[in-house]
């Protein structure tokens, strides 16, 4: 049921062109739960037939994301941790979740705003220990830049090559995610020996 409505949600935004993908982007990346395939892979296709272009559509979505990204930052940045922890499920963001994503950002450090924003389950939030932890804006908006770029690209061409088919949509966004795991697994790891070097 959620799935229809946010289907016919969408819908309704596509009739509003760049702007609507722009303003989903902005919800998906905030703290209101929202998958982003449905936005980008739909639109990925509209590509292919060419009522739409991809160039566009990445602005769109990156632009969206980065406004979406600063909700969450300084709503984290100016209320605090305790107000979350007390306030944070009205706005769906319950103290197990909260805890999970402070876990995840003082295991990855900064760099984990990037590669959260590729990780499913995580991308939304991110934003909120980043925030917490008053991390530099600029580089919280470079890495925000670079992980929300990656992931509307992977669904966009997702959606130019294959969008007709559902079920190669659902087969390859999982090896996708798998593959982009393991390379962020690897970059974890590079990045932590390049800090380590620093330090020495």
């Amino acid at each position: 049921m959620l799935h229809e409505l946010a289907q016919q949600l969408v819908n309704l935004i596509f009739d509003w062109g760049y702007l609507g993908i722009f303003i989903m982007m902005a919800i998906e990346s905030s703290f209101i739960p929202f998958p982003s395939e449905i936005v980008l892979v739909p639109a990925g296709y509209l590509a292919s037939k060419g009522d739409m272009s991809i160039s566009y559509i990445m602005m769109s979505a990156i632009a969206g994301s980065i406004i979406g990204s600063f909700v969450n930052y300084y709503l984290a940045f100016t209320l605090g941790r305790k107000f979350l922890l007390r306030y944070g499920k009205y706005f769906f963001i319950s103290p197990e979740v909260l805890e999970k994503m402070e876990r995840y950002f003082k295991k990855h450090g900064h760099i984990s705003t990037f590669t959260g924003r590729l990780i499913p389950g995580v991308r939304q939030l991110i934003s909120i220990p980043a925030g917490i932890a008053k991390m530099n804006l600029l580089e919280f908006t470079s890495f925000t830049l670079l992980g929300a770029g990656i992931w509307a690209l992977i669904l966009t061409l997702l959606g130019y090559f294959i969008g007709e088919n559902q079920e190669l949509i659902k087969e390859y966004l999982k090896e996708i995610t798998i593959l982009v795991i393991g390379l962020l697994v690897i970059l974890g790891a590079l990045y932590y020996r390049y800090q380590k070097k620093k330090e020495l």
